[in-house]
């Protein structure tokens, strides 16, 4: 998609549709430090974040996965829990790498949460990144197309679709002709279903099969001289203008970093943070005993890493403002640094939701 092209979607969306009212949610990963009683610190301060979140307005809570590290790696049980603490805020993922999943145990598991904590649940998925093929035991097939594989079957379970026809060859002592679904079903469930995506590709593809798009602080496939919100801004656009209808493409969210510094000393904690992350990317900012990642932005061509937004909460807002990424989006996910405890974690969105949100247009939920 060339420039003139962006520009030419973009232009035409704002002037045949209002801009909805911004919606702010946040994004953990629900770490923990090693150690006894650590992990189990960090699943109760996870709960108490959603809390805080709740209290302050957020519409939105999500949590990222990650296995085999000291983050949260099942994020569906924590969501049941924490659904029974909050009221309001919906709770979700961001994102699950579906092809490490079982896609009818996690349709299972998804309906179960869902009605549990009264229909509050959204997921974003993705086919995930390469990395875990032989533990998982499937390292013998193309991992996109695996994962592709089994969000379609997960897609068919949610929507209540049947699996499989009992017949002859089968031994469940089940009547010959008994169709299978899913249960429980939860009605409603397949429209919060969410695509994290990273490149334009990705974003079409995800609009083709009618999910919800989250697109992140880390992008792909970036097409030389692009800023990582220029590339942002394109990538909504193509998802936007690939949405099959008849009714308009559903409301987008970015996550970005971002933190208002209210005082000297955080001022420094957030350059600090900021000049990690730029030049550690994914390693950046990690709890005591997690694992040592070697991936660094400079070592793989077309990836960047999202801006930090940090400073006076009058400069933050103003540049937030001018960014066409998240000018372009519905609704704002703040990626907290995943060192952060629940202190500080709690100092972010407070400062955000007194000082820069108002400067953003945003309402705190009632």
């Amino acid at each position: 998609m060339t420039a003139d092209t962006t520009q030419t979607l973009l232009a035409a969306e704002r002037s045949t549709s209002p801009r909805k009212a911004l919606r702010l949610g946040f994004n953990t990963r629900v770490s923990f430090n090693s150690g006894p009683g650590g992990a189990e610190r960090g699943l109760r301060d996870g709960i108490e974040l959603f809390k805080a979140a709740e209290r302050l307005g957020y519409q939105s809570g999500w949590a990222y996965q990650r296995h085999f590290d000291n983050y949260l790696s099942s994020p569906l049980p924590f969501f049941a829990a924490a659904g029974q603490h909050t009221e309001r805020i919906t709770l979700g993922s961001a994102v699950i790498p579906m092809r490490y999943q079982d896609p009818i145990l996690l349709a299972e598991a998804a309906g179960t949460t869902d009605l549990l904590i009264g229909g509050r649940l959204n997921l974003t998925l993705s086919s995930g990144r390469v990395g875990f093929e032989r533990t998982f035991g499937h390292d013998k097939v193309d991992a996109r197309d695996e994962g592709q594989r089994r969000l379609a079957r997960f897609l068919q379970g949610i929507e209540g679709q049947t699996l499989h026809v009992v017949d002859s060859g089968d031994e469940a002592h089940i009547e010959l002709g008994t169709e299978l679904k899913v249960t429980p079903h939860s009605e409603g469930l397949r429209g919060r279903i969410w695509y994290g995506s990273g490149h334009i590709a990705s974003a079409e593809g995800a609009a083709a099969q009618r999910l919800r798009l989250m697109t992140g602080t880390i992008l792909h496939s970036v097409e030389p001289g692009l800023t990582f919100s220029e590339y942002q801004a394109r990538l909504i656009a193509a998802y936007r203008a690939a949405w099959p209808g008849p009714e308009e493409a559903p409301p987008v969210a970015v996550a970005a970093s971002v933190l208002p510094a209210t005082t000297a000393e955080l001022a420094e904690k957030y350059a600090a943070y900021d000049f990690q992350r730029q030049t550690e990317g994914p390693s950046a900012s990690k709890p005591q005993g997690a694992l040592n990642l070697t991936i660094r932005p400079s070592a793989l061509p077309g990836m960047l890493v999202s801006p930090v937004f940090r400073g006076d909460p009058d400069a933050v807002a103003e540049a937030i403002l001018a960014d066409p990424g998240i000018a372009a989006a519905d609704e704002l996910v703040l990626f907290l640094p995943p060192a952060f405890g629940l202190a500080e974690n709690v100092r972010v969105l407070t400062d955000m939701a007194e000082t820069v949100g108002p400067a953003l247009g945003w309402t705190p939920a009632e």
